[in-house]
């Protein structure tokens, strides 16, 4: 795992008697294994029906596991203990009468047939720089190939759901070249930048991780079950601190945010409102040390304001391409990216715009030619600046569409796919 720390820690402390560190990976066996939950089922009920009771977030469990010092300990602690730690009455009760208990043995089995996996806080395979950040979620509901994913760099890349067409191309692109070299792509799945994130790295046959704020059973929003299936099919991954059948109330969001920056190395931000969720996620990432990275926008757009004051006032990086997010990364990971010798291109993105693929017809070319990534052209525009008949126009168009070079917005309008 990246960033990888673990301290020593002795048995008793495992055994229940408080100091429980998050940074500690599972207890070692004689012969050197790893000691994982996974062979003791009822300790990973444990987690689960810790982590499902009322009133029981990622706080208050880090004072329950800092007490007692494993979710086992806490179900064999007396009221009084409980009470001391001025937990809500209605989780101490909980805890006491083990309310939860049948619920958490279902979960566990219905996770085992939908294909996913539980991860712990306290098991060695929980994501080392997840486990790093303060008062991280005891427990991960994950499906897909998680471990390849998170094996590797992580950067985070959020946005607006109501993005421009320049922010979706700017998501997918730097996406796409991140994902072309090996590094992750970490998202929430929402609409807009979230999802022309994934979508990015999955055309570059990359791995890309979906960060959910409901269980990893439910698909939110509805019309990315396909985005949903696509990630798993792909070596992709479904990630969520939620169990399953968690609806998508606003509140889980900013969990899921937490969970995004937590994941990453840095968190891209492309396109943030004034009151944006992504200035929520930057602000986490600031506060877990991670880098903060923002792609500027126009000073007119609403879309705008919150990259712009990230680059302005709170020290971000400006991001024109994916080489200005691997130069600030730790510096074995920055040394894999970056190719030796650095490329001096004055300006990759200009030559990819200057760039026309080979084999397109007369007509395609001076269609292609006029298009833009960021500026919708109406068709209307294109007959007039390109004098050719409506129907070789339109079969123009539609030819560099089913080559997805272009794309077809709303209102009969076209942008270039960058």
């Amino acid at each position: 795992m990246n960033g990888a720390v673990f301290k020593t820690v002795s048995e008793p402390v495992r055994a229940g008697l408080g100091r429980f560190d998050s940074y500690t990976p599972p207890p070692v066996t004689e012969d050197g294994k790893l000691f994982f939950y996974k062979e003791f089922p009822h300790m990973i009920r444990d987690w689960v029906e810790l982590n499902m009771t009322p009133g029981i977030g990622p706080r208050a469990a880090a004072k329950l596991l800092e007490r007692f010092g494993s979710a086992e300990a806490v179900y064999r602690a007396t009221r009084a203990e409980l009470e001391q730690l001025r937990l809500p009455p209605e989780a101490v009760d909980t805890i006491i009468a083990r309310d939860l208990l049948p619920r958490a043995e279902a979960e566990i089995t219905a996770v085992k047939q939908l294909g996913g996996d539980i991860l712990l806080l306290d098991d060695g395979v929980y994501p080392s720089s997840l486990r790093e950040i303060y008062d991280p979620p005891i427990v991960l509901y994950v499906k897909g190939a998680w471990s390849d994913c998170l094996d590797r760099p992580c950067i985070g890349v959020v946005g607006s759901r109501r993005c421009s067409t320049y922010g979706q191309n700017a998501a997918n692109m730097l996406a796409r070249d991140l994902a072309e070299r090996g590094v992750t792509v970490v998202s929430g799945f929402a609409r807009g930048i979230d999802a022309a994130a994934h979508r990015g790295a999955l055309e570059a046959n990359g791995r890309t991780v979906a960060v959910l704020g409901t269980g990893i059973d439910e698909v939110y929003p509805r019309e990315h079950k396909t985005l949903a299936t696509e990630i798993l099919d792909r070596g992709g991954a479904l990630v969520s601190q939620f169990p399953l059948g968690t609806p998508p109330v606003s509140e889980n969001f900013p969990y899921r945010n937490r969970i995004i920056s937590g994941l990453s190395l840095g968190v891209v931000v492309v396109e943030a409102a004034e009151n944006s969720g992504s200035l929520i996620t930057a602000r986490l990432a600031m506060e877990q040390n991670r880098e903060v990275f923002a792609v500027p926008g126009n000073i007119t757009s609403r879309n705008s304001f919150g990259t712009n004051y990230l680059i302005k006032g709170a020290g971000a990086k400006l991001v024109q391409q994916w080489q200005d997010i691997a130069s600030e990364l730790p510096q074995p990971v920055a040394a894999s990216l970056l190719p030796p010798p650095f490329s001096e291109r004055k300006n990759p993105v200009a030559e990819r715009l200057a760039f026309v693929p080979e084999g397109l017809s007369p007509a395609e070319t001076c269609v292609f030619k006029l298009l833009t990534p960021d500026s919708p052209a109406h068709v209307d525009w294109l007959f007039d600046k390109s004098k050719l008949p409506i129907s070789e126009l339109t079969a123009a168009l539609l030819s560099l569409e089913i080559r997805e070079l272009v794309r077809a917005l709303p209102g009969r309008c076209f942008v270039r796919r960058l």
